[in-house]
């Protein structure tokens, strides 16, 4: 391809891209589904236990229950519906959009009472007349799909048979009506005039059956027909569901926080774009176009995965961009060093992206191990939260790397950039004269700083810090949300100014005594009250109903039971832990032993730095804030990951390492190296975090100020802990053990 070729290659990508992205965009945009927090609606965690005490409940019977739960949901047109089944005997239901909240619990939390009625509404039968679980689809001898049920009674179905028989043998005169939650004033005759009628099912009765064997027929497909299979189980099972958790948003303060985040997540967006083309020049161009491409693929393929996108899911979106960006700097900063060192462009863009291949795969893979963890122990708004920083992480690879790989080549190849230093932000006057020996002397702000001598300082300033935030913890605690302590939380949300007084005597006026209120916003528009106890469903009816008559306010309503709370303290623990577990195995396999464990420490220094600082300031610690940690954990052994990545090089081009001075100068080294990449990702993932701080919605306030401390803390543990704990540990194992490489494999040190 010749040089004019190349570059209108580039173009016509660029060009392709944007028209692609300008025409399905909206398209894709408008297709996510939006959660409970970003359109309001309410979400219940119910556990299903049997109402006898005996009876098992399998996976049988929970099939059967959510079935009956969706037919519930039907009546009452919600067409956003989510239920799962969770282990081990558990369903989470979520309703979007829905208006009528105090109904639709009340509707979901009775147990399902089947009943089986002639066409005058008298009833014959009931659930209890099943035997339970009975119901199956198969196939009669015409090979036509049916229903088969066993009854109790064989003598009792009989004088039901007779008695429909005896309404005449005419459809549908011989109905026998199968409802679901049949109501007072309900009627067949009505609901036969209707295209979907609420009854389930009105099979014609021919004989009389005298047996406990009954099939039903009525041109079934297989899953309708598994559909009233399951319903006539649900509403044979003895079951009760008890609400372990559950929270409500209004729809103004779904639209509310959905405005103010994607407002924060465009500012973000913004500075972090223009960063890069100020500081990186031509490169920048380059990252624009290959983030714009990352973010439209994320939403793509959240999309195609039928993702729910929820305010924590927003917010890892925005930090995935801040975080891809990672990727795109520490090839650039390799680019620029190898131009610095004097080899020619077409040299510096080969070595460039060679070497910064590996510590972006090193980096991204313990990230995305952090991320898993989450997956794994999170809630459902937290499992979002995760699924699109895994999402993230992998397609910025994809187009951080062989994206940029692509267009810069072009570029590079087309040799157009050649003898033009100045596109990557390198002056003329930096770069050294190879044939006379010279070297990079890495800088920032023009100057070199000897981190290795001050460690010691380094050291001090963590305890101290360390120590009173254990002080702080030992003697206050953690002001714990309803997530980890049970109990209710209600947020309420008006135009009028509220004072604490006035809502302690509104709340006593409904009787009920919340154990803490807050006020938050410009003028203490909104207030927060907590209690120690769970609010019942006609207490939450009152107060969501007292306060909108009041002050026209809506409100938002959290319950969580001790077991939802206990359990959430337990696995945030464990996520911890196995995080950090699976950071040092393959930290240990790719690196060293030495390496992971001052990885971990550093990690621990960033998650006990959090928790402290939580205790201190007072602010309410809930499920997100293990989230933030967790992203935290991630972000914290990137950039740990990246410094050791680059200690291992240096290490392996010095070959032998004999004393501890000249170790401390090959890890000073390596700092310096990559400080200036250190610092410019974590301005522009801080440029992310700060928007959501600043201008993103109440809810995710606390998770956005624990990122920014959290990503200042783990810049600050990579290169003034973690590195320096490696040096002092592996310094003094020198005399017995060391560090000693070849030309093929490193022996008695890092291993690669």
């Amino acid at each position: 391809m010749t040089k004019r070729g190349r570059i209108v290659a580039f173009f016509a990508i660029v060009f392709i891209a944007a028209v692609a992205i300008g025409m399905t965009v909206n398209g894709v945009a408008k297709d996510v589904r939006l959660g409970l927090d970003l359109q309001g609606g309410f979400e219940i965690l119910y556990e299903v236990t049997p109402l006898d005490g005996e009876e098992e409940v399998n996976d049988k019977v929970l099939d059967a229950t959510v079935q009956s739960l969706y037919e519930r949901v039907d009546v009452l047109g919600i067409s956003e519906t989510d239920i799962e089944i969770e282990e081990p005997n558990r369903i989470r239901v979520q309703l979007a959009g829905i208006k009528d909240q105090a109904a639709a619990r009340e509707l979901l939390s009775t147990s399902a009472e089947l009943t089986f009625r002639d066409i005058e509404d008298k009833k014959l039968l009931d659930g209890s007349d099943l035997v339970e679980g009975s119901a199956q689809q198969s196939y009669n001898q015409n090979n036509e799909v049916v229903v088969t049920v066993k009854l109790k009674s064989a003598s009792k179905f009989a004088d039901v048979t007779q008695e429909v028989l005896n309404r005449g043998r005419n459809y549908p005169n011989n109905a026998l009506v199968i409802w679901l939650d049949y109501e007072e004033g309900d009627s067949f005759a009505e609901e036969f005039q209707k295209e979907d009628p609420k009854y389930i099912s009105a099979p014609g009765v021919n004989e009389i059956i005298r047996s406990t064997d009954v099939e039903i027929s009525g041109n079934f497909t297989m899953e309708s027909a598994k559909q009233l299979a399951d319903i006539l189980n649900a509403g044979s099972l003895p079951v009760k569901l008890g609400e372990l958790y559950s929270t409500s948003v209004s729809a103004q303060f779904g639209e509310q926080a959905l405005f103010k985040t994607v407002t924060a997540g465009a500012i973000g967006v913004a500075l972090i774009l223009l960063f890069m083309l100020v500081y990186y020049r031509f490169l920048g161009v380059i990252s624009v176009v290959t983030l714009s491409i990352y973010i439209y693929l994320i939403l793509l393929v959240f999309n195609l995965m039928n993702g729910v996108l929820t305010l924590p899911g927003i917010a890892a979106l925005i930090l995935g961009i801040g975080m891809a960006v990672d990727a795109n700097i520490i090839t650039y900063e390799r680019i620029k060093e190898e131009l610095k060192s004097g080899k020619s462009t077409m040299a510096a863009f080969r070595t460039g992206m060679s070497r910064s291949l590996a510590t972006i795969l090193d980096a991204n893979v313990t990230t995305i191990l952090a991320a898993i963890v989450l997956f794994i122990f999170g809630t459902s708004s937290v499992k979002g939260f995760a699924t699109l920083l895994i999402i993230s992480i992998v397609l910025s690879f994809a187009t951080a790397v062989y994206g940029t790989r692509l267009l810069l080549g072009l570029w590079v190849k087309s040799r157009f950039l050649n003898n033009r230093p100045g596109f990557f932000g390198v002056k003329k006057e930096q770069i050294v004269d190879i044939e006379k020996g010279e070297e990079v002397k890495p800088q920032v702000l023009g100057r070199q700083f000897n981190f290795v001598d001050h460690r010691k300082k380094f050291f001090v300033l963590s305890g101290i810090l360390l120590s009173v935030g254990a002080i702080m913890l030992l003697t206050m605690g953690l002001n714990l949300g309803i997530d980890f302590t049970s109990g209710s939380r209600v947020e309420i949300g008006t135009n009028q100014t509220l004072t604490v007084d006035q809502l302690e005597k509104d709340f006593e006026e409904i009787g009920v005594n919340p154990k803490q209120i807050l006020l938050s916003g410009d003028n203490n528009e909104s207030g927060v009250a907590r209690f120690d106890k769970q609010l019942q469903q006609d207490q939450v009816a009152e107060i969501n109903s007292y306060f909108q008559d009041k002050y026209d306010a809506t409100s938002n309503v959290g319950t969580v039971s001790p077991i939802v709370g206990q359990e959430l303290a337990k696995n945030a623990v464990l996520a911890v832990l196995y995080a950090s577990i699976g950071i040092i195995i393959y930290v240990t396999f790719r690196f060293e032993f030495f390496f992971a464990i001052t990885a971990i420490i550093a990690l621990l220094h960033d998650a006990f730095f959090i928790l402290a600082l939580f205790s201190i300031t007072r602010l309410e610690f809930d499920i997100t804030i293990i989230a933030a940690i967790l992203t935290i954990v991630g972000y914290s052994i990137n950039d740990t990951i990246v410094t050791f990545d680059r200690i291992r090089e240096n290490l392996i081009l010095e070959k032998r390492i004999k004393s501890f001075s000249h170790l401390a100068s090959i890890v000073n080294k390596s700092l310096m190296q990559t400080l200036g990449r250190s610092i410019n990702t974590v301005i522009t993932t801080i440029f992310a975090a700060m928007m959501l701080l600043i201008f993103g919605a109440s809810s995710i306030t606390t998770f956005a100020f624990a990122l920014v401390v959290g990503l200042v803390a783990g810049t600050y543990s990579s290169l003034f802990i973690a590195a320096q704990l490696w040096l002092v540990w592996r310094g003094k194992m020198l005399d017995r053990n060391p560090i000693n490489f070849n030309k093929k494999k490193p022996t008695g040190g890092p291993q690669v």
